[in-house]
């Protein structure tokens, strides 16, 4: 039970991140390009010039542009004046309150072949959701120049963050924390994962008073009781066609990693080892798993092939890596490089790939922890903690580049995109 209490805290306090990464990209020149804000005249300068500056980190975030932020402007364009400020593309954005609506109108010229290339709009009905505006018009401006996708920036991220003792909420936000909305309230509720791709639904722990895995719909409200167990249950992660749930599970205080069946309901345990298994993934197109296990003497990575059971040490770098995560052949994780008995130790992220001795840290020095690919695999999302407070993290795997949204004053538990 002592080891299992270790192993929980470890895996449940997360820490801290350095906004440095390793990985280098050759040298390209970006294309430049101008965002105008139209609004400085506007009612809604205020709410005009949050989705504008949204939008500029955003694209900025891509990795993608050379941008350059213009806090006025007007509907005309002159492409040659642009031309000789180097502007590849010129943004216009306009945003409004129209019968309750928050709309944004934005225009994109094309410096280079003088044309308008893109008009829209973009509305939504709540003026606390506009950052989604924005992430949405990134996306489109960043699909027109084919660049490699940043779809994920309209993902909702799930995390939950404790409140006092004993008690904690789950929260859907956008990935730079400036929408929040807290969904679940009551209690000890942790270990929020995302239940489907279209992020309709979350499963997580609430303790009742026994953990008890529970399925929540975000927009209906409806919540379903799966199973309950004594000790521990963390659901770590969800099959792609979403009809299987990896779970962590300590019903005799020895954690294994369990694979339930959503429609059968059977629960059929997967490793039955006399120490700590936890936080398994699916890897290999889910033909195999990989975990968190001590059986080396420390927390280390291993694989297991779900048809012949065979369990293979995945990492040979490292001697405590506590929290993972995978894509395709690659697998992230957190490895622990000091042994502070009185204050915090340092935690760096490191990339691996399982065909391969290719191997990279991602992080310079601090305590970084909980990483998650996103679901195109190209950027990384993680957690960073500081005595005061916790942030996410993202560091764009193909850039020298990474950022940080802090929560302020809050500590997070746990994330999901």
């Amino acid at each position: 039970m002592k080891k299992l209490f270790i192993y929980f805290i470890l895996v449940a306090n997360l820490f801290a991140i350095d906004a440095t990464i390793e990985i280098i990209k050759s040298a390209e020149k970006l294309p430049t390009i101008i965002v105008e804000n139209l609004n400085n005249d506007k009612n809604d300068v205020l709410l005009g010039s949050k989705v504008h500056k949204m939008l500029v980190a955003d694209l900025k975030v891509s990795g993608h542009f050379n941008v350059i932020e213009k806090n006025s402007g007007t509907s005309n364009i002159d492409y040659e004046s642009y031309q000789s400020d180097n502007a590849n593309l010129v943004v216009k954005l306009e945003t409004d309150t129209i019968n309750k609506e928050i709309v944004s109108t934005m225009a994109v010229y094309d410096i280079n072949i003088k044309q308008n290339v893109l008009s829209k709009k973009y509305t939504i009905n709540q003026d606390t959701r506009y950052p989604f505006l924005a992430h949405k018009m990134a996306i489109d401006i960043n699909d027109y120049i084919k660049a490699p996708s940043i779809d994920w920036m309209n993902r909702f991220v799930v995390f939950s963050k404790y409140t006092k003792a004993r008690e904690s909420h789950i929260v859907v936000a956008d990935y730079t924390l400036t929408f929040q909305n807290t969904i679940i309230r009551d209690g000890l509720n942790i270990f929020p994962k995302w239940a489907d791709k279209e992020q309709n639904s979350i499963y997580f722990t609430k303790y009742m008073p026994s953990p008890t895995l529970v399925k929540y719909n975000i927009y209906t409200g409806q919540m379903d009781k799966l199973i309950s167990s004594e000790g521990m249950l963390i659901a770590s992660d969800v099959s792609s066609d979403g009809n299987r749930i990896l779970l962590t599970m300590a019903p005799n205080s020895q954690p294994d990693i369990f694979l339930y069946d959503i429609a059968k309901k059977t629960n059929q345990k997967l490793t039955n080892y006399n120490g700590i298994d936890v936080g398994a993934n699916f890897i290999n197109n889910e033909k195999s798993i990989m975990f968190i296990s001590d059986r080396m003497g420390y927390p280390n990575i291993f694989s297991l092939d779900l048809s012949t059971k065979l369990i293979s040490q995945l990492v040979y770098h490292g001697r405590n890596n506590s929290s993972a995560s995978a894509y395709n052949e690659y697998v992230v994780y957190a490895s622990r490089e000091s042994d502070n008995e009185f204050g915090a130790n340092i935690f760096n992220l490191y990339l691996i790939s399982t065909k391969s001795d290719y191997i990279r840290r991602l992080t310079a020095n601090g305590v970084n922890q909980m990483p998650r690919f996103s679901r195109d695999g190209g950027s990384i999302m993680f957690i960073k903690n500081t005595p005061e407070e916790s942030s996410l993290g993202i560091i764009r795997l193909d850039y020298n580049k990474s950022y940080l949204f802090p929560l302020a004053n809050e500590k997070i538990q746990a994330i999901d995109w």
